[in-house]
């Protein structure tokens, strides 16, 4: 399976291509960080990176799409341009008839390190050992990005379908199903 995954972010947005399958080696394929200036309007700084990321689907063919989920931070404006990003790859997903699955950063450093408290500098070390890199990716967002992968890779399938055991019974219910996709103990979005 191919991943791409997003630490999004408006100001650093983070970029990881992984190849892999639970249970085998992965692969690194390409990670980067796509840069908009501050000083720049918002709408201007999402088209760079809808234009980027547009590429970066092009380039790679992801079967799947993983971006770490915003959660509730003091800095307004920071959650703000992190849920814009957000909207911009699920749209471009969406358009490709892609899976997106939001992950946590408590799961994906679960996932990575085996601890969901692990730190910055730990999550970074299992990412290098994991993928078998020479050196630490650099800067944090590009590192967070291939951690996010990572944890696709290995949890993603199964999350994939619990949620459409979920849509499925809600829609025996006669419900209208969600398509966001469950988060660890069936929390939604």
């Amino acid at each position: 399976m191919r991943v791409l995954a997003v630490d999004p972010g408006l100001t650093r947005c983070g970029i990881g291509v992984v190849d892999g399958v639970p249970g085998r080696r992965l692969a690194l394929v390409e990670v980067g960080v796509i840069r908009t200036p501050s000083s720049d309007p918002t709408p201007r700084r999402l088209a760079v990176i809808e234009d980027e990321m547009r590429r970066w689907f092009d380039r790679h063919r992801p079967e799947a799409i993983a971006i770490e989920r915003v959660f509730a931070d003091s800095n307004v404006s920071t959650v703000v341009g992190t849920a814009q990003v957000t909207g911009v790859v699920m749209l471009l997903a969406e358009r490709r008839g892609l899976p997106v699955t939001m992950h946590t950063p408590t799961e994906v450093k679960a996932a990575v390190s085996g601890s969901g408290r692990a730190d910055k500098a730990q999550v970074t070390a299992m990412v290098t050992r994991l993928l078998g890199l020479p050196a630490a990716p650099r800067p944090a967002d590009a590192a967070d990005a291939l951690a996010l992968a990572i944890c696709h890779v290995w949890r993603g399938p199964v999350q994939h379908r619990l949620a459409e055991a979920a849509a499925t019974a809600a829609a025996a219910r006669g419900e209208r199903a969600s398509t966001c996709r469950p988060t660890p103990g069936g929390a939604r979005p």
